[in-house]
């Protein structure tokens, strides 16, 4: 399953966004409002919305200014969760991309409120 979300305008330079995204604390600030419960692990952080289950994602990997990518800790449900960053002068544009291993049914169940988590994602970085 593969989802995107489109690429907005960010009024950060793509430095400033990658080093504000590789800092796993700045996540909490873009997490939805239904967020129970957010902490940072060594390597990436774990998470849980209202009404679902935790969520362990962990770094895997870092192109300087222009892409971080995280992982599902979990080998039950392996997904990439990925943010692009791209340069436009004094500021940046990203998107978020959504890569997971699923079977047809779970697919089915967790499509839309994945959407809209990186949805969610993607609107409160625009926001900073």
């Amino acid at each position: 399953m593969n989802l995107s979300t489109p690429e907005i305008q960010v009024k950060k330079s793509a430095e400033e966004l990658y080093n504000f995204l590789s800092d796993f604390n700045n996540f909490e600030q873009l997490m939805p409002e239904n967020t129970d419960k957010f902490e940072i692990t060594e390597n990436g952080f774990l998470f849980a919305l209202k009404g679902m289950p935790t969520i362990k994602l962990k770094l895997a990997e870092k192109i300087p200014f222009s892409k971080i990518s995280l992982g599902s800790a979990s080998e039950q449900f392996p997904f990439t969760l990925t943010v692009n960053i791209k340069e436009n002068g004094d500021s940046a544009s990203a998107n978020f991309d959504f890569n997971g291993k699923f079977n047809p049914m779970i697919s089915m169940m967790v499509k839309k409120p994945l959407q809209k988590f990186i949805d969610t994602l993607s609107n409160n970085i625009q926001k900073l």
